[in-house]
């Protein structure tokens, strides 16, 4: 009888450890000084710095979700790993914390090294533009769970904040003012209706939209908001912030608001891309779901004094934001939304 290896099972090992010489250069240069050792460990060792008086930790995990879809449709996966990372690195900013480590899962039924590397190459760029580390993380080839050229992806980060200085939305007050940080697209979420909507109007994703192939404008990564809104943080007070993912505008802003308040946003008062408008229009979709699907162009949502507002503005237009002042926190009647669009 021959002789059986984990090559004839359909895992090669080989192509695991060329996978990981491959990414080091780009995981090195996402290093903090709290890092102890280097990738290829069993764990990954760090510390946290001593500017810290009573540091509390802050978690996130998240995936890509259907995106994947189109990157496999359009054998494109050098962006995607940035919607990982930003997905969860936005997700424990809102609670003030800077991030500081992230680690990645990538699962696929026949490891190609080379669509992998593209994959992590794009997780090490946003780590980079979330100042954290990538520090480690699993690549697991499983024969027979994915189709042919596909894969999935998840991770996790996790980040510190100085616990009097956890950001948890109680002191917003009726009179605060809403401000909204334009997003780069879809972001990560609403995937599963815009492939849809797609699908529908038989568009080319090669053909040109608004300038660009609209392959471009789809797969276009989340922003991270991390640097400049840590940078406003140490300027002013900032009450409270929701990172407009799953659930769109309608759903997050609620979760930073006390139960007494609502966040009434003018629909007016910032411009919602091409993109939100083409897909609403193609796949006729009401107001109330592109709130509650969409980020409609607002990535970030940051609630300040209203004395607080101009100032805020100005300093997140400096760091290379595009801001708007999307409305005001007031108090909840009975039976209303927690946020509104008007």
């Amino acid at each position: 009888m021959a002789s059986l290896s984990y090559r004839d099972a359909g895992v090669d090992i080989d192509a695991g450890d060329q996978l990981v010489e491959n990414i080091k250069p780009f995981a090195k240069r996402t290093m903090r000084p709290e890092v102890l050792g280097d990738i290829g460990g069993f764990g990954a060792l760090v510390e946290i710095s001593k500017k810290y008086k009573n540091p509390v930790l802050v978690s996130g995990t998240d995936g890509v979700g259907t995106k994947l879809k189109l990157a496999f449709m359009l054998n494109k996966h050098d962006t995607v790993g940035i919607d990982l990372v930003a997905m969860s690195v936005n997700d424990i900013l809102v609670q003030g914390a800077e991030p500081l480590y992230f680690l990645d899962y990538f699962a696929c039924g026949k490891l190609d090294v080379a669509t992998a590397t593209d994959v992590i190459k794009g997780i090490a760029a946003g780590c980079e533009q979330a100042g954290c580390a990538l520090i480690g993380g699993e690549t697991a080839e499983m024969p027979g769970m994915y189709p042919a050229g596909e894969y999935d992806l998840a991770g996790f980060a996790v980040g510190v904040v100085e616990k009097e200085k956890v950001i948890t939305g109680r002191t917003i007050v009726a009179g605060d003012v809403v401000l909204g940080l334009a997003s780069s697209g879809a972001h990560s979420n609403g995937y599963s209706l815009i492939r849809k909507i797609i699908e529908r109007s038989g568009i080319d994703l090669n053909s040109d939209f608004h300038g660009k192939p609209l392959s471009e404008v789809v797969l276009a990564p989340t922003r991270i908001y991390v640097k400049p809104l840590l940078a406003l943080m140490e300027k002013m007070p900032v009450k409270g912030m929701a990172h407009i993912t799953g659930g769109g505008l309608l759903e997050n802003i609620p979760r930073v608001l006390p139960e007494n308040l609502t966040a009434v946003l003018q629909k007016d008062s910032w411009t919602m891309p091409p993109l939100f408008s083409w897909m609403q229009k193609e796949g006729g979709v009401v107001d109330t779901e592109m709130h509650r699907t969409f980020n409609c162009g607002i990535g970030m949502a940051v609630i300040v004094a209203a004395a607080d507002a101009d100032a805020a503005m100005a300093h997140l237009a400096e760091q290379g934001e595009t801001v708007y002042r999307i409305g005001a926190v007031a108090a909840r009647q009975e039976g209303q939304a927690q946020t509104v669009v008007v």
